[in-house]
């Protein structure tokens, strides 16, 4: 959680010499002192696992089924919440026909009684402060159980993305995934921390109250629930169906606003350098109006809803008063009973609405789930076998046994390769685009399984060894590296967060990052921006270097590190990968025939076949393909 060192102690001295240089002196002694007040950060216990990890669909029922118990517990608070707060009708009428003796109103006898009276207000009182009471522990209990059960869910949905393998990541845009872990677990969250509390208890209240209206009048309840059950069924019926159509296309259009803007953000160079901001501003314009559009949807069918339930609840207090006061008139009910029967049924419209208004939240979070649910019913295509071994010590001799693997299976990329790469050896593959050279590069590191065919290290097929050793003894640096915003020093030592500063230095001076250091007041503490901006191209390349240094590998992959770089700070970057190849098998993916003149041997690689392979000399002097390719590049 602290790459590097010292804990999160170290981590706020670091971040805080960063931040008090860049905010005015007098509010320094402020962001000290906010800074010294941060409490620890206890490390986190969690567990990761490439096999063994929850396949079960997720459900709300199964999502609540760990806090069973502390439900029932909220339950049970819930349940004495809601008789506290709607013992008020049944107390009005004893006030009414007791307290104030108009319980025989007809027959002209009114005998009130003070104390009665009195003794009612106090209840009354006295199930108010219960009501308060129990409402704030289930308030707080709740929102506490929705934070665990949040916090689960994440730590669950994030795992999954790391576990998946990089051909979901190649098909699925960066704004759905992150529309997935914010917008969607956020309508969990407000379902959560009081959504489904408020669902039992409007339900619970209209337990009560339906009750209550039968303690009254049992005639007078049936014609009132004759008009209202009907109607209301009816309605959140037809409420149930089209919602959830509605909210599905809403985290559906949020999703594609999110990706829009995410690639617009990444790529905003692009965007200014071919004056394209306009299209760009019309083209999210479009987006956010199908957005806006999926939410008016849902807003119009919400306010048929609403508003129908309204007037069904209206109407039946009409019908109520007018038949109640023929019965009291009749002496069928009495004036206590009648203003307690109003009460109620005027009261039990009130969570009608509520429950309208919590069902939308309801569905959101119903959307959120089925679209976290399908997200992690996605399968890893490169699974960790469950009879895999760690690998040993290896001396890193790769071997490509007659591979043929294609990311489409009837459309194969590469084609019965065999390859033998010798310990400490570099090779580089050489070739023109979409050959399949990259391809290689990513069945060495496994990131794809060959359709046929195996992939061997030191003799050992990589679908028969853990992940975790495979990589400890690989590394791989692309031809765009990726820095994180974080320090200079932890991006370095990104695979080995708890190393020695010392060590990490020396790494950075090895391989030419020196008079960067030099210059830079806090060394290897700089902050690196986000992707390394920054950075020039070239220091982001050394960076990328020395953190695959730092990694200690065994077998180096470089995706051509040098091809977008100026001659100068090409020459630099080549010095630093001679530091970084030494004593190390290396696969290098060659543009830059510069860079092939400098390998053991040259792999011709041509429509997914190695068609040619040898020393640099050996090639030339052969007169084939590479010996074309070399005189073209030297003329």
């Amino acid at each position: 959680m602290f790459p590097g060192g010292g804990g999160p102690t170290g981590t706020v001295r670091r971040r805080s010499g960063s931040i008090s240089s860049e905010v005015p002196a007098m509010l320094r002694d402020r962001l000290d002192g906010l800074l010294a007040e941060e409490p620890e950060h206890p490390e986190p216990n969690e567990t990761f696992s490439r096999s063994a990890y929850d396949r079960s669909p997720l459900t709300l029922r199964r999502f609540l089924a760990p806090f069973k118990w502390v439900l029932i517990g909220c339950v049970g608070l819930v349940i004495v919440e809601t008789v506290a707060m709607r013992i008020g009708p049944l107390l009005t009428q004893l006030a009414i026909d007791e307290g104030m003796g108009l319980k025989d109103l007809g027959s002209g006898q009114v005998s009130g009684s003070r104390s009665t009276l009195v003794a009612i207000f106090l209840a009354y009182l006295g199930f108010i402060v219960v009501a308060v009471l129990v409402s704030r522990w289930r308030t707080l209990w709740t929102g506490i159980v929705g934070e665990r059960l949040l916090y689960t869910l994440r730590v669950r949905v994030f795992s999954h993305l790391q576990r998946l393998s990089q051909d979901f990541f190649s098909r699925q845009k960066k704004g759905t995934l992150i529309s997935r872990m914010t917008n969607d677990i956020e309508h969990l969250q407000g379902l959560l921390h009081d959504g489904l509390a408020q669902l039992l208890v409007q339900g619970l209240t209209l337990v009560v109250l339906g009750a209550q209206l039968f303690w009254f009048s049992a005639q007078l309840a049936l014609i009132s629930f004759l008009v209202v059950v009907p109607a209301m069924a009816v309605l959140t019926w037809w409420f149930r169906g089209v919602s959830a159509r509605g909210y599905l296309a809403v985290r559906d259009r949020m999703a594609e606003v999110l990706t829009h803007l995410s690639e617009s953000l990444s790529g905003s160079r692009v965007v200014a350098a071919h004056n394209r901001q306009q299209r760009n501003v019309a083209d999210h314009d479009d987006v956010t109006r199908r957005y806006r559009e999926a939410n008016f949807y849902t807003a119009r069918i919400a306010a048929i809803y609403g508003p129908g339930s309204e007037v069904v609840g209206r109407l039946t207090v009409v019908v109520v008063l007018l038949l109640g006061g023929w019965m009291v008139l009749r002496g069928d009910m009495n004036v206590g009973e009648l203003a307690g029967f109003l009460l109620a049924i005027t009261t039990f419209f009130a969570p009608m609405q509520q429950m309208a208004q919590l069902y939308n939240a309801y569905q959101q979070g119903q959307a959120g789930i089925t679209k976290l649910r399908q997200l992690l019913a996605t399968e890893v295509s490169v699974v960790e076998e469950p009879h895999a071994y760690p690998l040993p010590d290896i001396n890193g001799q790769v071997t490509l046994d007659r591979v043929t693997f294609g990311y489409d299976p009837d459309k194969p990329v590469l084609q019965d390769v065999s390859l033998e790469i010798p310990p400490g050896e570099t090779i580089a593959l050489v070739g023109p685009t979409g050959a399949g050279k990259s391809t290689i590069a990513k069945l060495v590191t496994r990131a794809y399984d060959p359709t046929s065919g195996r992939v061997l290290l030191d003799g050992h097929d990589l679908r028969d060894v853990r992940f975790d050793s495979l990589h400890k003894r690989m590394a791989v640096v692309p031809q765009e590296p990726f820095l994180f915003s974080m320090s200079l020093r932890d991006n370095i030592a990104f695979a080995r967060p708890g190393a020695d500063d010392v060590e990490v230095e020396r790494t950075a001076r090895a391989v030419g990052l020196g008079d960067f250091l030099d210059r830079s007041p806090e060394g290897i503490h700089t902050v690196v921006h986000e992707r390394g901006a920054s950075l020039s191209a070239g220091e982001r390349q050394l960076v990328a270097l020395a953190r695959a240094l730092f990694a200690e590998p065994r077998v180096l992959v470089l995706d051509e590190a040098t091809s977008s770089l100026d001659l100068r700070t090409e020459r630099q970057v080549e010095r630093a990968l001679e530091v970084v190849r030494a004593y190390r098998t290396a696969i290098i993916i060659a543009h830059r025939l510069s860079t092939a003149k400098r390998a053991d041997r040259v792999a011709i690689v041509d429509d997914g076949r190695i068609i040619e392979i040898g020393t640099h000399d050996e090639l030339v002097a052969r007169g084939g393909r590479y010996a074309e390719m070399y005189a073209t590049w030297d003329g």
